[in-house]
């Protein structure tokens, strides 16, 4: 007897909704004509379902993205940077407690108290014919942010290589859910042909018909919700064995509309607006933004920033204010909106020297312009560098608070999270550093003008 069994799956959709209802009514449908067919099928989400730049995230701190899960019945999901890194402990610790759906994630661990209920390195799944599926999955180790909230997270390919290999004999398939990219995706299959079938996320690749790797399927649908993968396998109940998978994926905006899209989307987004719209402070004018040089909003930010982190001098682009801060109430929605990122501060520790370099580096006159997506930048360009307490006089000295730098001491320079993956300034990896969580730039923000405007 041949057995086929159909796995959709998404991945990397960031809170981007706009294809959600479609997405869901063509996977239904097509779960609803497979189960006339006694071909079972299941549903995974392969992480960064939420992103907190958006709204409705933002409100309700991923519980809205959970419940969103369940009502199109998941069956099991593995969590990405979005949902491990940009909320607190606690908040994440309770996120996944309403779920309908299994949580896998091997290689996180709380580093103090027991782990939470949904926290599973792996699940079983079994169909209507007896055949038994293992769901593994693991997720980016981003060490520094994880140890800060609170968690332990390890090297996620030893975790799945060890899981994998003890799995093998008491199940007939190995799906892992991956959020570690591309390259870790190729590496674990060369290392692990264990593993059937590997969905990929987290680097946001494309694989149109999956790729083969050490006999090792690889998947990748894209970002924001531009592809549905369905991935179907065929088993032979007699030898035991695979003969046949193959990964397919659908393009989201090539599906029909269904009714009532535009309806939810304005639905999340008014409740929303309604749990977020209780003002903190009023202003009596309107801060502008600039994205190409100093402004008054980037003053008020760059006083709450070296304020919150008691650093020597502060760097930022000017393209993180998204909107200007208008004259009268503001709220958490107003404050959102000008700075919607999921980003954190920073300060690292550089000497006189080194901190000169990165005064240099900053004239960089194609970086202001740059349209960047990721790192954790949700503007429209990147924007000026901004410099505040550091400078260079006509003698070409760094000047630092009004005092001629020391090349060999130490200075503390707040910046934001995003410069210390290497991306514009490599040395940034290797300084030592201080990461400030679980608040974002807004809370920041927001906490020092309920201070200056009470």
């Amino acid at each position: 007897m041949r057995e086929r069994i159909h796995f959709f799956h998404t991945n990397d959709l960031h809170s981007h909704f706009g294809f959600w209802p479609r997405m869901q009514s063509f996977i239904k449908a097509q779960r609803k004509v497979y189960a006339t067919r006694n071909e079972p099928s299941f549903l995974f989400d392969i992480g960064d379902h939420m992103d907190r730049s958006n709204i409705y995230t933002e409100a309700t701190l991923g519980r809205g993205n959970v419940e969103i899960l369940n009502a199109a019945q998941y069956d099991v999901v593995t969590i990405g940077n979005n949902e491990g890194i940009t909320l607190s402990y606690e908040e994440l610790r309770t996120l996944y407690a309403e779920a309908e759906f299994e949580v896998v994630v091997a290689n996180l661990q709380a580093l103090d108290g027991e782990n939470p209920q949904w926290l599973k390195p792996y699940t079983i799944l079994t169909t209507k014919f007896g055949t038994k599926i293992a769901v593994i999955g693991a997720t980016a180790q981003f060490d520094a942010f994880y140890r800060a909230l609170n968690w332990e997270v390890s090297e996620p390919r030893a975790k799945l290589i060890e899981l994998a290999i003890s799995l093998r004999d008491q199940v007939d398939i190995i799906l892992c859910l991956s959020h570690l990219g591309i390259t870790e995706d190729e590496l674990l299959a060369k290392e692990c042909a264990a593993i059937d079938v590997i969905f990929g996320s987290h680097t946001h690749h494309i694989l149109p018909e999956g790729k083969l790797v050490n006999d090792v399927l690889l998947t990748g649908g894209g970002k924001f919700g531009q592809f549905i993968g369905h991935l179907t396998i065929e088993f032979d109940h007699d030898s035991k064995c695979i003969v046949d998978k193959l990964d397919t994926l659908y393009e989201n905006a090539l599906l029909p509309e269904v009714d009532g899209e535009t309806a939810w989307l304005n639905t999340l987004h008014e409740h929303a607006k309604t749990l977020l719209e209780q003002p903190y402070f009023t202003t009596t004018k309107t801060y502008f933004k600039e994205w190409f040089h100093r402004s008054q909003l980037s003053n008020l930010f760059a006083h709450a920033l070296l304020d919150y982190t008691q650093a020597d001098c502060a760097m930022f682009n000017a393209g993180i204010f998204v909107e200007d801060m208008n004259k009268g109430d503001i709220s958490a929605y107003d404050i959102h909106k000008i700075l919607p990122h999921p980003i954190n501060t920073c300060v690292l520790h550089l000497t006189g020297s080194e901190l000169k370099e990165v005064f240099l580096q900053t004239k960089n006159e194609e970086w202001p312009l740059l349209e960047i997506k990721g790192l954790g930048f949700r503007g429209v360009i990147f924007g000026k560098l901004l410099t505040y307490s550091f400078k260079m006089n006509d003698k070409r000295e760094l000047i630092v608070n009004g005092q001629v730098a020391d090349p060999e001491k130490i200075y503390k320079l707040a910046t934001l999270d995003l410069f210390t993956f290497g991306y514009f300034f490599p040395n940034f990896k290797y300084a030592k550093k201080e990461y400030f969580l679980p608040l974002f730039l807004r809370d920041i923000f927001r906490e020092s003008c309920k201070m200056k405007f009470k």
